[in-house]
């Protein structure tokens, strides 16, 4: 595109793209945006001369972005960060007021992490939003360079020499049980209790490996892939889950389950932060990234 081209085009339709993008919805995206729907389709109208494609279509659920589309988004996103980066030193403060962070982490971390994360942004930055977005290590990078999250907490899958990272330690696992579940003492009787997975497959989980080794194979009951459901799911059970131990230490201080050592002997994983390596000179964002590695040290149980 030209200069002359660049100087007819209205910039805020990236912000409508980038919305619609985001929000899935004409609708959503004008509540965002502070406009009306009528305003986003119209300017969705001119984005699709501009682009000289469809760029979303409708579906049963809202707008489905196009091939052509996807492949705008990480540009348009970067094309926004940098503006919103230049804009910020216009007035003082103004890099504070109404900055949105994104954080892409496990909902295990989010449970763990995010109260005491947000009293101290709210302490030290008052004026800035999160948004946690849920990922893992193999989602994690590629949100990073699309501009989804801004920091990540992943165990592996941040090898981009456009990320820059920090180790957190290694993370280990806990057991769960309700409060009148009777505690295994031996690996054989762990492997007799009735379980609760927690895993993305529903069907193999890191003790199940573990049991493997020692010989022994274990009864799932059940399996969910959140574990925030893990609290409704075992209160009044008898079964019993393995988990990281800050999830089962966070979950243990708001219900009445109790945290015990898992008698299999388990690996222990690393745990890291990452970020674009662009945003070293954001200082906000380099400030949130502080309080983020304070807060993961005074609530995981890493080695």
């Amino acid at each position: 595109m030209s200069s002359a081209e660049i100087d007819s085009v209205d910039l805020n339709l990236l912000r409508v793209f980038e919305a619609l993008i985001e929000e899935g919805a004409a609708s959503r995206a004008a509540i965002r945006l502070g406009v009306t729907q009528p305003a986003v389709s119209a300017a969705l109208g001119r984005l699709r001369l501009l682009y000289s494609d469809p760029l979303f279509e409708r579906t049963g659920r809202g707008l489905r972005p196009t091939t052509r589309a996807n492949e705008l988004a990480p540009l348009i996103e970067e094309a926004l960060y940098r503006c919103r980066q230049a804009l910020t030193s216009s007035t003082p403060g103004s890099e504070i007021k109404g900055r949105t962070i994104g954080i892409g982490l496990s909902d295990d971390s989010e449970i763990a992490l995010g109260s005491n994360f947000l009293s101290m942004l709210d302490k030290h930055l008052p004026g800035v939003r999160t948004i946690f977005r849920q990922t893992h290590s193999g989602l994690a990078q590629d949100m990073l360079m699309r501009h989804h999250i801004d920091i990540a907490i992943a165990a592996g899958g941040l090898a981009s020499p456009l990320v820059a990272r920090h180790r957190l330690g290694k993370g280990n696992y806990l057991c769960l049980a309700g409060k009148n579940t009777p505690i295994p003492k031996t690996v054989e009787e762990y492997a007799r209790c009735p379980h609760l997975l927690v895993s993305s497959s529903g069907f193999v989980g890191i003790v199940d490996e573990g049991l493997s080794t020692a010989g022994y194979r274990r009864t799932i009951k059940a399996s969910t892939s959140h574990f925030a459901a893990v609290p409704f799911l075992l209160a009044d059970s008898d079964l019993i889950t393995t988990v990281p131990a800050h999830a089962a230490r966070a979950i243990e201080r708001i219900s009445t389950l109790k945290t015990f050592e898992c008698p299999v002997a388990l690996p222990s994983y690393e745990l890291e932060l990452g970020m674009r390596v662009g945003s070293r000179h954001d200082k906000v964002l380099q400030l949130v990234r502080s309080l983020v590695i304070e807060s993961v040290h005074a609530n995981f149980f890493l080695l």
